[in-house]
């Protein structure tokens, strides 16, 4: 896809790596480009940077009506990043209930599906395009310390393998970027070197979405977590075993 000319929508894109697409997307030559943001305020420094190529556009994607509403404003996008996550830090059994898991599932998967369906038929109207799954090396080995986001990622990878197959025929292809350690704000309190920084995640990115690749490693994090879980799968399901132990 090129991206030059392309109108775009982000969904958490007022930070973290949602904001470094949203930043990437300007530099490659966009021209439009949606800030998706559950607290539209916190967009406004970002949103002024270039005030005739962003919107900011009120959007919490667990919440059904406003998807329908983004759907409505934003009926000229041909690329939609699918970036919002929720994540908790809490394990399956021992968290206190089930309400973060929930809210992990709703924003994570459900959230993520939602906005492909509701920009799926906009995109596919627009002459086609591309739709970016932002996921996690959390969703190709489990990691018991993450219980509920973990799951949300495997969900979700699995619902883009699906869609990538629903959508093919229509014009719209489907990038599912696997996503390691990364020095963000949801991250902070994840112990351990966060090595990438946003803006490098979205560069890699926007070459995926560029060369239509069907499933990106983006960082050197998650590259080793794939050679990893190839090399000793059980060596690495018994090594995500241990650091739970460690972290308790």
């Amino acid at each position: 896809m090129q991206i030059e000319g392309c109108r775009a929508i982000v969904t958490g894109g007022n930070r973290g790596i949602g904001e470094g697409f949203v930043r990437e997307l300007l530099s490659e030559g966009a021209a439009k480009v949606y800030i998706g943001a559950r607290t539209p305020s916190e967009a406004e420094d970002l949103a002024s940077v270039d005030p005739e190529r962003l919107e900011i556009v009120k959007l919490d994607v667990s919440k059904p009506e406003e998807i329908d509403a983004a759907a409505k404003t934003c009926g000229d996008v041909n690329l939609l990043v699918n970036n919002a996550g929720a994540f908790s830090m809490e394990t399956l059994l021992g968290a206190p209930d089930t309400s973060a898991l929930r809210t992990e599932i709703e924003t994570n998967y459900i959230g993520l599906v939602s906005m492909c369906r509701a920009f799926a038929p906009i995109i596919e109207a627009n002459g086609g395009g591309a739709i970016a799954n932002v996921l996690s090396a959390g969703g190709i080995v489990a990691v018991p310390s993450m219980g509920g986001y973990s799951p949300s990622k495997f969900a979700a990878r699995a619902a883009s393998d699906c869609m990538r197959a629903e959508l093919a025929p229509r014009g719209v292809h489907v990038t599912a970027l696997i996503v390691g350690s990364v020095k963000t704000r949801m991250a902070a309190h994840v112990r351990g070197v966060k090595q990438s920084d946003p803006a490098d995640i979205a560069k890699s990115g926007i070459h995926a979405i560029k060369n239509e690749i069907n499933e990106h490693d983006t960082d050197p994090h998650a590259i080793s977590v794939r050679a990893a879980l190839a090399r000793d799968p059980a060596g690495l399901a018994a090594a995500m075993a241990a650091r739970l132990s460690a972290e308790n």
